[in-house]
């Protein structure tokens, strides 16, 4: 894997260092990295235009000035908390669509590729409801259709879809990703793909100790752009860096694994969270202990 590759998710810069110039130099400057994935926990599209359109010119030009590439935005986990286009009520829904509509204007202005991120959970009710629980599936794929279109007149490339291991959200099994790809691949303005998060993908109380990355990908390899990476173990999507007390996930088999499937074009993006009242000092040398160890597992190894 060659360096511009391997970025990392700007989620560790909520709350703690959100201004352009700040985050932009600790990536490029002590990190060493080029490539980034932008959170709208950075920047919330629902924000007035006037202020969103101010900021996205500092983001953007903080990226330049440190060489930085902003490989896509992403949902943050500000938004992940609502039901999003699986909302119970039709307002809800319509305010999700309306939010993805500003997203992808904002994506575009940041000069990213591409947008994505989790679609929304259905609600306890719902969920219980196979009836219900179709009739909103299908409206998703609906308003799907009508993301992509705005993402191509925006000029953005792909429409990222993250798989999350719970059961009220789609898709969370390689058989609904397989199923929702097929479905929507003629009814897209542009290619609809996966981000497969190794914490979700191998989160064991849903898919069982035998849950493994190369399922994933055996099964949607041909459908993925981009892998987030996390330290967990297995028991919970944990988003750790390294080292943790707890993680076990091996970057030596992950590697071997990216080995094996040779996917063209995909990008490992680190995303590692930490509690907000961790300390700024600790959170910055565990980042930056997280990018050395992945760096001398990945780049240049495949």
């Amino acid at each position: 894997m060659n360096e511009s590759a391997f970025g990392i998710n700007l989620s560790f810069a909520v709350k703690r260092w959100p201004e352009p110039a700040v985050w932009a130099g600790f990536v490029r400057e002590e990190l060493g990295l080029s490539t980034v994935q932008f959170t709208f926990d950075l920047l919330d599209p629902m924000w007035p235009e006037s202020t969103s359109r101010g900021l996205a010119d500092q983001i953007r030009e903080a990226a330049a000035t440190h060489h930085i590439f902003i490989h896509s935005a992403f949902v943050g986990l500000a938004n992940y908390t609502y039901n999003g286009l699986l909302h119970p009520l039709p307002e809800g829904r319509a305010a999700a669509l309306e939010w993805w509509r500003r997203a992808v204007w904002l994506a575009a202005e940041l000069g990213a590729g591409a947008i994505g991120g989790p679609l929304g959970g259905l609600s306890v009710t719902d969920g219980n409801d196979p009836l219900r629980k179709q009739a909103l599936y299908d409206e998703m794929t609906e308003s799907i259709g009508k993301i992509t279109t705005w993402a191509k007149e925006a000029g953005l490339k792909e429409l990222l879809i993250e798989p999350t291991p719970l059961m009220r959200e789609f898709p969370h099994t390689i058989e609904q990703a397989k199923q929702l790809v097929q479905l929507l691949k003629q009814n897209t303005a542009i290619p609809v793909r996966y981000v497969i998060d190794v914490g979700h993908a191998l989160y064991q109380p849903l898919y069982g100790p035998q849950a493994s990355l190369s399922s994933w990908l055996n099964a949607l390899g041909d459908y993925t752009s981009l892998i987030h990476l996390q330290n967990t173990d297995f028991q919970s999507d944990s988003h750790w860096g390294w080292p943790h007390p707890q993680g076990k996930f091996n970057l030596d088999e992950f590697a071997s694994v990216l080995k094996t499937y040779q996917l063209s074009n995909l990008t490992v993006i680190l995303e590692i969270f930490y509690p907000f009242e961790e300390s700024d000092q600790n959170v910055k040398d565990n980042i930056v202990s997280s990018v050395k160890h992945c760096k001398s597992k990945l780049i240049n190894q495949r």
